[in-house]
């Protein structure tokens, strides 16, 4: 029997890396068809079947404090995570111990498939706010994903979403203007809130203004005189993190206005 058949078969929690604990993950108790991210989480126009087996690719959940990391950079890969709750940031440290914040995950999002290739994890991913993901060993992934087509094909999906979104951030540093980077930023914010049944116009920011500048490319200087900007300009309210986007159509107009 192979190690992801008996994994399959026992249902049973066990911790893939060192960066797991007894404390931080547990037995799963909520099912993927009962869950409110499926939609967003598993491949549309599944038959029953083919949930009950993709199903059993997450064996458990992990909880995850504010501050605290799923992973670290250069952490040994087994397992891909699905956010059920919460709020992730991925970073890099540079040569001088830096952080360069590399992206924002949500509720239904994957983390830790840039590992994929290398064996280990390339980045760190920390969490926000106090959240919890299911735990997906990457050998049950590939064994399931050979008996239903559906869930390979979705993973070619992420990974090629991935793909077109490092290169939306290449064009966003390399091309906009400081407010179009900022209005870009928050007009995405908005769609992945809408995916997801919270309102398009009104949240509240789960990241710092410095870890803002350090994905866009700003000084926090820029970062918070640009939302002043906007506010003034009456494009948005802003008390501390909570947004309020009260001129879709001009934050739009910022990006396609170009000098």
């Amino acid at each position: 029997m192979s190690e992801a058949t008996a994994l399959r078969s026992t249902q049973k929690v066990i911790f893939l890396n060192p960066s797991e604990s007894p404390v931080g993950a547990r037995k799963f108790e909520v099912t993927c068809s009962s869950c409110n991210l499926r939609e967003i989480c598993l491949p549309a126009g599944l038959d029953h079947d083919d949930l009950q087996r993709i199903e059993q690719v997450v064996y458990a959940r992990r909880r995850v404090k504010r501050g605290d990391a799923l992973f670290n950079a250069g952490d040994v890969f087994n397992s891909m995570y699905a956010i059920r709750s919460g709020f992730f940031k991925t970073s890099l440290l540079d040569g001088e111990g830096r952080e360069q914040v590399t992206g924002f995950f949500m509720g239904g999002e994957l983390l830790g498939m840039d590992g994929v290739g290398a064996g280990h994890y390339n980045g760190a991913a920390i969490a926000l706010e106090d959240s919890e993901v299911c735990v997906m060993p990457f050998s049950l992934v590939e064994d399931i994903s050979r008996e239903v087509p559906a869930l390979q094909r979705h993973l070619h999906a992420v990974l090629a979403r991935e793909i077109v979104r490092d290169h939306g951030v290449m064009l966003l540093l390399g091309s906009m203007r400081a407010e179009e980077r900022l209005a870009a930023f928050l007009l995405n914010l908005s769609k992945r809130f809408t995916r997801r049944g919270y309102s398009p116009l009104d949240f509240h920011l789960r990241m710092t203004r410095e870890e803002i500048g350090s994905y866009l490319g700003l000084k926090l200087e820029t970062v918070s005189r640009l939302f002043s900007k906007f506010q003034e300009d009456g494009l948005i309210e802003v008390q501390q993190k909570h947004v309020r986007i009260r001129d879709n159509a001009g934050m739009e107009q910022l990006l396609t206005t170009r000098h």
